[in-house]
């Protein structure tokens, strides 16, 4: 399959599709009219001598400089290499593909002013492999994610470095290896190439991605750990969500009725005379269920912002006008993504406690440290400590980006978003927050096998024949890491959730 790029249509499973499984993308001939015409705005104005910012002038607080007609090609080419400053470790390959592909998407909807062959080359590189490097940090996302994108562009134009079957290269060498010409920037084609938010999004798509099917694999691993610790479902009965019926909420509370409907081990405890849980296994619905409105709301804002116009100026061809505005202040995004890593947080946060319960033979009723030979074998004991571990590192990740803005080209651009700093802590308290619930997929599976041959629900018998298919019971003490990274490869791959939702089907919709 194709993915066509109109920047109208363009969905969130589209850029997966693109950044980690290689789709080919193509430019729509239905965006072609609007691209022609918007160019055509834009040649018209230089024609005629009109004072355009970005087009003809200085960009940021040299908004007041003019700039002579026979510079105005150098002054793109200028504007790239000035804005490439980025630092730090490159993105991975899945997001600078994902950018690239926003950037075409954007500069297709017809509001740029660009040639067509600029969003061609773009969607060539994505096609032939070239993947430009591009240093994380350096954006406040304002005025666009300049030096994430310059970088991005340097490529484009035959500079700055790329990957290229599997060899970092200068980027002409890697354009001449994939046989894709260079662009050469005519005006205003650099400033809306790197005005915009595309950095930020593209990181934000990949999590939020990510962020659904881990809210379906809290959910799962938290039913095997109430299983396990031989709760009680009565708190996930209906009439209890209907009368505080957030959507979230409603959802989690069904999914987990959809998991734990009844098992030997259930009936074994029927008569216990336990009243109630732990927080951690009543209030499941509750948290959980915020995070997945949380991660529903940043979803939206990242399918609006796939598909919307982020540089400045915007060209309306109806009208034949230039007009400068904001579009490229990343706020939608940095807000949505502090709700988000917020949210994740809380999803590795509570499941924490769960294990912390597992392992505790005075809350679990378990052998201490899920081992049978507690004192010489230390069991599960450290994968607590682990779990305890990231989930700190999460509350400080937590804190929000967006809350701060340092004033910069000479406070002509006063207030910054942050955007991107709030995208990738976001991606990172996902990456943690995945281990966490690889950990407590471990040790409530471990919990598991010591109440057999006691079985579990069907949906979670299917669960647990996924994860002993990778990860044996532990019988005597041997380093986790493998373990963990094995459950964790497990859920990037689907294969739990997939396995389990083939009796359950889907346990949230979109």
């Amino acid at each position: 399959m194709t993915v066509t790029v109109d920047g109208a249509s363009l969905t969130i499973e589209d850029v997966v599709r693109v950044a980690r499984h290689t789709e080919r993308v193509e430019l729509a001939n239905s965006a072609r009219e609007g691209i022609l015409s918007s160019r055509g705005v834009v040649d018209a104005a230089v024609k005629a001598g009109r004072t355009v910012y970005g087009v003809n002038t200085g960009f940021g607080d040299l908004a007041q400089v003019t700039i002579a007609k026979g510079d105005l090609s150098r002054l793109q080419l200028n504007l790239i290499r000035s804005h490439s400053v980025g630092v730090g470790p490159p993105f991975s390959s899945d997001i600078v593909r994902a950018m690239m592909l926003l950037r075409a998407n954007a500069l297709a909807k017809g509001y740029s002013g660009v040639r067509p062959q600029v969003i061609e080359t773009l969607l060539d590189m994505i096609n032939r492999g070239v993947i430009p490097v591009v240093p994380q940090q350096g954006s406040v996302g304002s005025s666009g994610d300049l030096a994430p994108l310059a970088h991005m562009v340097l490529v484009l134009i035959g500079e700055g470095e790329a990957y290229y079957d599997d060899a970092k290269l200068d980027g002409a060498s890697a354009m001449k290896r994939a046989k894709i010409k260079p662009v050469v920037l005519e005006e205003k084609e650099g400033v809306s190439l790197i005005n915009g938010t595309q950095p930020m999004t593209a990181v934000g798509a990949l999590t939020v991605h990510d962020a659904m099917a881990l809210v379906k694999d809290a959910s799962i691993a938290a039913a095997l750990s109430l299983e396990a610790l031989r709760g009680t479902r009565k708190a996930f009965d209906e009439r209890i969500h209907s009368v505080r019926p957030h959507k979230g909420q409603l959802a989690v509370a069904k999914a987990m009725r959809t998991l734990l409907v009844d098992s030997e081990i259930n009936r074994s405890h029927a008569n216990c005379g336990k009243v109630q849980d732990a927080y951690s296994l009543r209030c499941i619905p509750q948290v959980l269920g915020a995070s997945l409105d949380a991660v529903r709301y940043a979803r939206t804002v990242i399918q609006v912002e796939i598909n919307s116009a982020t540089d400045n100026p915007l060209v309306f061809s109806d009208t034949e006008e230039v007009i400068s505005g904001g579009n490229f202040h990343g706020e939608p995004i940095a807000l949505a993504m502090d709700f988000l890593g917020i949210a994740l947080s809380e999803i590795a946060n509570i499941s924490e406690r769960r294990v912390n319960r597992l392992v505790d033979p005075k809350l679990s009723g378990l052998p201490a440290f899920l081992t049978r030979e507690s004192g010489i074998q230390s069991g599960m004991m450290i994968a607590q400590y682990t779990a305890a571990a990231l989930v700190s590192e999460n509350k400080v990740l937590a804190h929000p980006a967006s809350v701060d803005s340092i004033p910069t080209s000479a406070d002509q651009e006063d207030h910054v978003s942050m955007g991107t700093i709030a995208a990738r802590k976001a991606s990172q308290i996902l990456e943690n927050a995945q281990n966490v619930i690889a950990i407590e997929y471990m040790c409530a599976a471990q919990g598991l096998d010591l109440l057999s041959p006691l079985k579990p629900s069907e949906p979670l018998q299917k669960a647990m024949s996924v994860i002993r298919s990778s990860v044996r019971t532990l019988q005597d003490d041997r380093p986790l890491q493998s373990d963990i990274a094995q459950i964790r490869a497990l859920m990037k791959s689907g294969a739990i959730m997939n396995e389990v939702e083939r009796i359950t089907g889907s346990l949230y919709e979109d």
